[in-house]
């Protein structure tokens, strides 16, 4: 343990937290298998932390009371160094609040804070925005956690499927230049199973921006799961995106979300932005979601 990362651990399974962006970097169980993405050369993150928006602004330019504040893609928290509150065997907390640097891109003054908590069946994430101003405090987060796909060596990419608590038949939504296309999709979810290939990525992520579900279980084979498979549970998030690059990266990211890019067309004030949170001076929301792991 340092003070870059921290280490949980239960009777089965360990986790590794960093610090930079409290970001989740490893998820094993006893046997080692190792679930997250290990930021190979494709992709140089594991499970980045979005906030305070998710997606991308009209031209990276956030907009608010007649001045202009550049924020990129995703917002500044998975580039900020939180400050670690708790550290235990089990659990541990950190916190990142609004500082002249985030102020400088980000108007508004707030608490995020991240507990992880670790068992023998999985990991719990939860996410906490106090507003602790004086004006209505609009955000959002997503979690981006990318898991290693496939799972097992030696598997195809393509026997793989999540599979949706629920019926996912609404229409999806797809992206241009990174902004939320105005026209929807067919969802490509049959019989509430989504097939993956690195095909289904060609056109960036897929937005479930009406989800039904609140869990999808991602695995291989046929029926029963054959191998290692994971769980992941949301609440408080009301939308979903699931992303990989077309290229060939092995790494299938799952990603629970309040919030999403700005919509094409839509270039105006920043509290008016489809999607956000507005938390009232002193109020908080809660959000979180939980990774099981296993394997059969």
């Amino acid at each position: 343990m340092s003070d870059d990362t921290h280490k949980l651990r239960s009777g089965r399974l360990s986790a590794t937290v960093k610090a930079h962006g409290a970001e989740l970097c490893s998820l094993k169980d006893g046997g080692g298998i190792e679930f997250v993405w290990q930021a190979g050369p494709q992709w140089q993150r594991h499970a980045p932390l979005l906030f305070p928006i998710v997606g991308r602004l009209a031209n990276d330019e956030l907009r608010h009371r007649g001045k202009t504040y550049r924020m990129t893609q995703h917002g500044f928290a998975r580039d900020s160094r939180f400050a670690w509150t708790e550290r235990g065997e089990g659990r541990c907390t950190l916190v990142l609040e609004d500082s002249e640097a985030t102020r400088a891109l980000y108007p508004f003054a707030f608490r995020l804070t991240a507990a992880y908590a670790i068992d023998d069946s999985g990991l719990d994430l939860t996410f906490t925005i106090a507003n602790t101003g004086k004006e209505t405090l609009p955000a959002s987060l997503g979690g981006h956690p990318a898991f290693n796909w496939p799972l097992q060596a030696g598997r195809a990419k393509e026997s793989y499927a999540l599979t949706f608590a629920n019926a996912e038949s609404a229409p999806v939504r797809r992206l241009d230049g990174g902004l939320l296309r105005a026209a929807t999709e067919p969802s490509p979810v049959k019989n509430r199973a989504l097939r993956l290939s690195e095909a289904l990525f060609v056109d960036d992520a897929i937005i479930f921006d009406r989800i039904e579900s609140n869990s999808v279980r991602y695995a291989a084979g046929q029926g029963a799961a054959t191998g290692p498979w994971l769980k992941m549970s949301w609440r408080g998030f009301r939308e979903l995106g699931v992303w990989s690059k077309p290229s060939g990266a092995p790494f299938l990211c799952i990603e629970p979300w309040r919030g999403h890019a700005s919509p094409t067309g839509f270039d105006g004030e920043f509290t008016e932005k489809p999607g956000l949170m507005h938390i009232a001076p002193g109020a908080q929301e809660c959000l979180s979601f939980r990774i099981e792991v296993g394997s059969s």
